[in-house]
């Protein structure tokens, strides 16, 4: 089992920046792929970026690309995503999952946070 708490989301204006952390507990951390997923209002979960259990790997959604940037210190448990340049379609609540593959789909993650939220204003 892995208990996973999201933060860092809030109001930030297009073109701003916002750093989420993803603090984990439970299972060994580093043996988990973990991924960022957000979800908009009316809209399906979708896949934003995932980094390998080393961080040597990361996989990005082809809409944040070159904004966004996830990065993992296993030595404190936690998984962090700069986003810079954001924009009002960004607006969503923000998942933090595990699982022990480097796959995309929401139903091949076995854990999740809560989530936090972004609005981003234009």
């Amino acid at each position: 089992q892995v208990q996973m708490v999201e933060s860092g989301g809030g109001l930030v204006q297009a073109g701003g920046s916002l750093r989420l952390s993803c603090a984990t507990s439970g299972r060994t951390f580093s043996s988990y792929v973990m991924g960022w997923f957000r979800q908009a209002p009316g809209k399906e979960r979708e896949f934003v970026a995932a980094i390998s259990w080393t961080g040597a790997r990361t996989s990005y959604a082809d809409s944040v690309k070159g904004r966004f940037t996830i990065s993992r210190d296993n030595a404190k448990n936690t998984v962090h995503l700069q986003m810079n340049s954001l924009k009002p379609e960004d607006t969503a609540v923000y998942y933090c999952a595990a699982t022990t593959r480097m796959v995309v789909l929401v139903r091949d993650y076995d854990y999740w946070g809560q989530g936090t939220q972004v609005t981003v204003s234009s």
